[in-house]
Formats: C-alpha cells, sequence, structure tokens
C-alpha cells in the first residue's frame, strides 16, 4: 500500500446521496425565490459545506436565505434519506479490504456530523466508521474547497499529509485535497472526468479504486 490514510469524502463516495440531496436543494431554493435546477444545484454546491450556499445566493442577488434555512433543508434531506439512502455500488467491499489490510483510512465531509451518522446509520456502513474516524467541515473554520478540513482529519490521524490519499468526486474537493497536497482519485460516477481534471488518478466504479489503492 502506497499511502498511510485514506481519506474518503462522504456524499457521493460512501452514500449514494448526491442525487437526493441536490434535487432537494435545487426544488428549496426555487420555492424561496432563486430558481435552482438540478443541474444548477450539481454545478455550484456538490461538494461544498452549506456555508457556500448562503455565501452565494447573497453575492448573486444580494437577499440573505431565512434563518432556519439549514434546519428546514436537513429535515427534509434526514426524511429522504430514511426513505432511499443507499450505499454507493460497491464501496462496502473497498472497506471491508482496506480494514483486512489493516491500511487506516477515515472520512471528511462537507456535510454536517449529524448528516454522515443519519446517512451511515440508514446504509449500514456505521460499523465501518467510529466517532474517530468521522471528520467534518464543521471542525474547521473554512470547508472544500480550502485544505482545512483534509489537514485536520490528516492531523487527528496522525498521518502526513503526503502519506495521504483522498477519495472525492466534486471538483471543490478535489482543489481541496490538492492544496492540501495530497494525492487525490476523482471519482466519475457522476461527475465529467473534465471537471476532475486536478485528481491524480480517475475511476468509474469502486471496483476500480480497489486497484488503484494497492
Amino acid at each position: 500500500m502506497r499511502y498511510d490514510l485514506v481519506i474518503f469524502d462522504n456524499d457521493g463516495v460512501l452514500v449514494d446521496s448526491e442525487p437526493i440531496s441536490n434535487r432537494l436543494l435545487a426544488g428549496y431554493l426555487t420555492e424561496l425565490g432563486h430558481p435552482t435546477s438540478y443541474e444548477d444545484s450539481l454545478r455550484d454546491y456538490m461538494g461544498a459545506a452549506m456555508h457556500r450556499v448562503h455565501d452565494l445566493i447573497q453575492e448573486r442577488t444580494g437577499r440573505r436565505l431565512p434563518e432556519d434555512f439549514d434546519d428546514v433543508f436537513h429535515g427534509r434531506v434526514f426524511a429522504a434519506f430514511e426513505q432511499d439512502l443507499e450505499p454507493v455500488p460497491g464501496v462496502v467491499g473497498v472497506l471491508e479490504k482496506l480494514a483486512a489490510d489493516g491500511v487506516p483510512y477515515c472520512v471528511a465531509s462537507s456535510g454536517s456530523h449529524e448528516r454522515i451518522r443519519v446517512g451511515h446509520r440508514k446504509t449500514g456502513l456505521d460499523r465501518w466508521f467510529d466517532d474517530g474516524r468521522i471528520f467534518s467541515s464543521e471542525d474547521v473554520g473554512r470547508g472544500k474547497p480550502a485544505p482545512d478540513l483534509f489537514l485536520h482529519a490528516a492531523g487527528r490521524m496522525g498521518v502526513a499529509p503526503e502519506k495521504c490519499v483522498v477519495v472525492e468526486d466534486s471538483p471543490l474537493g478535489v482543489r481541496a485535497a490538492v492544496a492540501a497536497g495530497m494525492d487525490v482519485y476523482g471519482f466519475t460516477a457522476m461527475t465529467p472526468a473534465a471537471r476532475l481534471s486536478g485528481a491524480t488518478h480517475l475511476f468509474a466504479t469502486m471496483g476500480e479504486l480497489a486497484d488503484l489503492l494497492v
């Protein structure tokens, strides 16, 4: 194994949540008078912490989102997760292999701790991620594309950045990993390869990832 730590993004990499959350985000923003398509949401917000939604809306319109925006949005997302969320196909096999080989891994997500845990409980991934392996943008001052979250995760796991590889599916996440001085493997299941052009390697299935990690 060429790395001492594998850092997984969560949404779209561990749990198949991006279609659910971006559909709901687009709908809610449109409902509030900020017309947003599903494709717009993927382009602008996929992989981002919630503060990016607030920042972009205010920058573009001069208007602030409601104070309860995050609570309402997360309530809708969590309800949908309970109905529809599944693990990304093949990711359990990757986790099994890492665990069997004794390779350290963790998750570093733009989502809140609550969002990560709700998704992991629903999909059964909670068996692979105890509290010591879960890191959220809530833990740092700036979310992706800043490198802070990945550097925080590496530091807490006791691994130098150059010994880490990040598994990401968003342009913002790839930029954050590169800024952190880490290799990054870009997952192209939902994101066109051209938008992940800064990645060290690209892969389309979790079977390919398992081969890349050995």
